[in-house]
């Protein structure tokens, strides 16, 4: 596997955590507008693509391939929690 084939692969693995989580924080900004209004759109896209991520890592490892069905269930949870999180309970003056 040639270093660009790698690079494709782990831009493939956390598209999805990236992309969900981008779209997420894009829909509470839009939902939530009063309550979110001092959370920057950054920090509430950043904290769940970074758990998303992980949990991908995490089914990569516990599974041992990657696009498990539990493993894209298990990273919309978690992006939801730490969106709550960023948004509402760190977020609160």
């Amino acid at each position: 596997m040639s270093p660009l084939d790698a690079l494709w692969h782990l831009i493939g693995l956390f598209l999805p955590a990236l992309g969900t989580a981008l779209l997420a924080a894009g829909g509470a900004k839009l939902l939530w507008r009063a309550e979110l209004r001092r959370i920057g759109w950054l920090r509430l896209a950043c904290w769940p693509a970074v758990a998303g991520a992980a949990t991908l890592l995490g089914g990569l490892v516990v599974f041992g391939r990657d696009g498990r069905m539990v493993t894209y269930g298990l990273m919309l949870l978690a992006c939801a929690l730490t969106l709550w999180w960023a948004g509402f309970v760190r977020g609160r003056p």
